[in-house]
C-alpha cells in the first residue's frame, strides 16, 4: 500500500497531537515506501540513522502514518538495544565497547572505564554485547561501525572524522560467475538435476544446521516442502553468541556461495521469497549485500518475490529462529511457543525454511563434489567440515576451517598457533557462552553434536573460547550470566528473573551453591526457549569442574 500524501490521508492520532515539523520530516524520510506493518523496524532505523535518536514526536507520527497503536511502536522501539528514545544529547555519537567474554579477557572492562573518562562530553559511552569480532578483542564501535583495535587513538580519530566503511575483500558477482558460480542453481532450474537427487545427496552428506541446534538439513527441506504454499526461506545471519563470528567471515569473503546455497534451498522447498536477517553490528555486510543482490535479481536467479535484507537492532534473542521471524514481522523478538514449529507455521504464518549462513555455504560444495567426499572429511565419526570461531588465550584467533569431530586441543595447537605467550591451557568453552565450560583435561574429546552431552556441554555454533591459568572461572561465569541477564527477552519468568537472580547469587558462589543449583534446574525445565534453558550451563560447569576457582 503506497502512502498517500498531505491532506489526502487521514491521520489516526488517537488523541495525540501531531507536530507539523515532525510530520513533514517523517514523510520525507519514508517517501513512497509502503506502510507495511512488517517494515516498522526498518523505518525506525531510517529515522534514527538520520536524527541519531527516536524522539517521541517522530514516533507519534510513525504510529499515525502506519496506523499502529503508539504503545506498540514504543514497545518495539524500546525492546532493541540499538534504538534510543529521546536521548539527552543526540548530537553525541554513541561509542559502544564490547564486554562479552572474549573482550573481557582482553581487558574490555578497563577499556570501558578509560574511554568513559577520556571521552566524557564527546561521546555517549556504553557497554555492549558481543559484536562478532572476538578475534580482534577488545573491540568498540561508533554508531555500530567497528573502529579497529579500540585504542584511545583510534577512538579519538573515529569521533573526530567518522568511521570509514570497511570494504570486505569479497568475491563479487562477476568473479563468482566466472568461477562456475550459480551453474548448479541454473541446472536445477532447468530440470537437469532433480529434487530427489539433491535430497539424496544432502541426506548422505549428513549436513546439519550449524547455527547451534544441529537439526538435519534434508529433513527440514522435506517438512517445509510438504506444506501448502506460499512458503518462505529465511537466512539467519544474526550470530550473537559470544565467541561466534564465522558467519561474518563467510559473508565478507564469499557472499555468493551463501546466496547460491540459499537460492538452492528456496528452489527445493518452493519458497516464494527469501529474507536475510542480518545483525546491525555488521554494517559493512549490509552495504556489500546491497551492492551484490541486484545482479542476482537481474539474472532471474531468485524466486519471483525476490530477496530482501532485514536489519537487526541489537538483540541476541533474535538468533532464536522464531524470535527472528517476529522481528522480521516488525515486532519485538519474543520466541514463540512450540508447536507449531516454524517449518509448519513460520513467517507471516506460512511454512518457513530457516538456515544459518554456514549451513547454506556448504551446499554448493556438497552438491558439486559429492556427499561422500564431504562426509569423509570429518573426524571421529563426525561428518564434514566446519568453520570454528576460535578466540581467547591463543596466539592466532580467527575462523578455522577444520573437520567436524576435531578436538579442542587440535584446534588450539594445529590451527590457532598454540596458547598465547605466558598462558597455560586451563579450560575452554566449546560452544560459546551457552555451551558450558570444560577443563583442559577433557580437551581431547571430539567436538561434534552430542559428543559432549554427558558433560553438560555442547558444540552449538562452533565457538571455541580458550581460557588459561590466569582466568578465574567464577569471574568468567559471572560475565556469562550477566550477558544472559542483559539479553533475556523478558517474556518468561524463569529466564527473566532467573538470569538476574543467578548473576546476583554468583557474587558469592560458595554460599549460594544450593540456591544456584535449584535455580538452574527450574530455568532449564521451565524456560520457553534455548536462552533460558542453556543459560545455567556455565554455572553447572563451574561447580562440576572448577571448585578450586570458587570464591
Amino acid at each position: 500500500m503506497a502512502r498517500a500524501r498531505g491532506k489526502q490521508r487521514r491521520l489516526h492520532t488517537r488523541g495525540r497531537s501531531i507536530e507539523p515539523t515532525a510530520l513533514k520530516d517523517v514523510r520525507e524520510l519514508l517517501g513512497d515506501a509502503p506502510l507495511q506493518r512488517d517494515l516498522l523496524i526498518e523505518y525506525l532505523h531510517r529515522i534514527q540513522d538520520h536524527y541519531h535518536q527516536l524522539s517521541r514526536p517522530y514516533l507519534v507520527v510513525l504510529a499515525a502514518e502506519m496506523r499502529i497503536p503508539m504503545a506498540e511502536i514504543y514497545e518495539v522501539a524500546s525492546f532493541y538495544a540499538h534504538f534510543h528514545i529521546d536521548r539527552k544529547d543526540p548530537s553525541l555519537p554513541i561509542l559502544r565497547v564490547c564486554t562479552s567474554l572474549p573482550c573481557m579477557l582482553a581487558g574490555a572492562n578497563e577499556l570501558l572505564g578509560r574511554l568513559r573518562g577520556q571521552f566524557s562530553g564527546r561521546a555517549q559511552v556504553l557497554p555492549a554485547s558481543c559484536m562478532g569480532r572476538c578475534d580482534c578483542a577488545p573491540v568498540a564501535a561508533v554508531d555500530a561501525h567497528y573502529i579497529g583495535d579500540a585504542s584511545p587513538q583510534l577512538v579519538a580519530a573515529a569521533l573526530d572524522n567518522g568511521v570509514d566503511e570497511p570494504v570486505p575483500t569479497a568475491t563479487r558477482y562477476a568473479a563468482y560467475v566466472a568461477g562456475k558460480g550459480y551453474q548448479l542453481l541454473q541446472s536445477c532450474h532447468k530440470g537437469e538435476r532433480s529434487l530427489a537427487d539433491i535430497l539424496k545427496e544432502l541426506e548422505a552428506s549428513g549436513l546439519r544446521g550449524l547455527g547451534g541446534a544441529g537439526f538435519p538439513a534434508a529433513r527440514k527441506w522435506r517438512t517445509v516442502a510438504a506444506k501448502p504454499g506460499p512458503r518462505y526461506m529465511v537466512i539467519n545471519a544474526d550470530e550473537g553468541e559470544p565467541g561466534t563470528f564465522k558467519d561474518r567471515d563467510y559473508l565478507a569473503r564469499d557472499p555468493h556461495w551463501v546466496l547460491e546455497g540459499a537460492l538452492l534451498a528456496a528452489w527445493a522447498v518452493g519458497a516464494d521469497k527469501v529474507y536475510i536477517y542480518l545483525r546491525d553490528e555488521y554494517p559493512e555486510l549490509h552495504h556489500l549485500l546491497a551492492e551484490e543482490l541486484p545482479a542476482v535479481i537481474e539474472a532471474s536467479l531468485a524466486p519471483a518475490g525476490g530477496v530482501e535484507v532485514r536489519r537487526g537492532a541489537g538483540a541476541y534473542i533474535c538468533g532464536e529462529e522464531s524470535a527472528m521471524l517476529e522481528s522480521i514481522e516488525g515486532k519485538r523478538g519474543l520466541p514463540r511457543h512450540r508447536p507449531p514449529f516454524v517449518a509448519e507455521r513460520g513467517l507471516f504464518g506460512r511454512p518457513t525454511l530457516v538456515h544459518n549462513v554456514e549451513t547454506l555455504y556448504w551446499l554448493r560444495e556438497i552438491l558439486e563434489q559429492g556427499a561422500k567426499r564431504f562426509a569423509s572429511q570429518g573426524l571421529n565419526g563426525a561428518s564434514g567440515l566446519r568453520a570454528w570461531s576460535v578466540s581467547g588465550r591463543v596466539r592466532k584467533p580467527g575462523v578455522k576451517r577444520a573437520p567436524a569431530g576435531i578436538s579442542a586441543r587440535q584446534l588450539i595447537d594445529d590451527y590457532a598457533g598454540g596458547m598465547a605467550e605466558g598462558h597455560t591451557f586451563h579450560a575452554f568453552l566449546p560452544g560459546g557462552a551457552s555451551g558450558g565450560i570444560l577443563p583442559a583435561r577433557l580437551a581431547d574429546l571430539p567436538l561434534d553434536f552430542g559428543s559432549l552431552d554427558e558433560y553438560g556441554c555442547f558444540v552449538g555454533s562452533g565457538a571455541l573460547i580458550v581460557l588459561s591459568d590466569q582466568d578465574n572461572l567464577s569471574i568468567v561465569t559471572r560475565n556469562l550470566m550477566g550477558f544472559f541477564a542483559h539479553e533475556s527477552c523478558g517474556q518468561c519468568t524463569p529466564c527473566r528473573v532467573g538470569t538476574e537472580k543467578a548473576a546476583e547469587l554468583l557474587r558469592t558462589p560458595v554460599e549460594n551453591e544450593g540456591l544456584l543449583t535449584e535455580l538452574a534446574e527450574v530455568m532449564t525445565d521451565a524456560s520457553i526457549c534455548g536462552l533460558g534453558q542453556a543459560a545455567p550451563n556455565p554455572v553447572r560447569s563451574l561447580y562440576r569442574f572448577f571448585r578450586d576457582d570458587l570464591k
